[in-house]
């Protein structure tokens, strides 16, 4: 979608989002690329203790981070780095990054992707996600090649 498209007024009254449950977490799409005309999507994710993606890099593009609660380590340049709530965090694309729930409690953070179209990654992945016996895990990694998302091993 091109930020030529045009934006409309968003107001999303909490849990009124758009959720799925995607590699472990819970989302919820709290404003679309389709609302935007396609310059931003946000979204407040919800990680279990011990999950998070593995490092991986954007070609599309940038990410931010806003800790709401909970504990959380970031991946950069190699190294894991504690954030608490309240910490924001900027992942321009092509940088190597992961986090983590570090705690024994449910993280929560606003994520935002700019440009959009990290939503339709999502809703790919939850489709695999939610089948009988399980994701395959190819077919994720397809989808993350085609939306420009690189997993790699540091």
């Amino acid at each position: 979608m091109s930020s030529d498209s045009v934006a409309i007024p968003v107001i999303t009254p909490p849990g009124q989002g758009r959720a799925m449950s995607v590699f472990g977490d819970e989302v919820e799409f709290v404003i679309t690329g389709e609302q935007t005309g396609g310059r931003f999507t946000q979204w407040i994710e919800t990680t279990h203790p011990g999950g998070g993606p593995p490092p991986h890099y954007h070609t599309r593009e940038d990410e931010n981070f806003y800790v709401i609660e909970g504990s959380v380590e970031f991946f950069r340049a190699g190294v894991w780095m504690a954030a608490t709530p309240g910490t924001a965090v900027f992942m321009p694309k092509g940088e190597v990054h992961a986090f983590r729930n570090a705690g024994a409690t449910p993280l929560k953070m606003l994520i935002t992707t700019v440009p959009s179209g990290f939503e339709r990654f999502f809703e790919r992945c939850a489709v695999e996600f939610a089948k009988p016996g399980g994701p395959d895990m190819s077919r994720v990694n397809e989808f993350a090649s085609e939306h420009g998302i690189h997993f790699v091993h540091p």
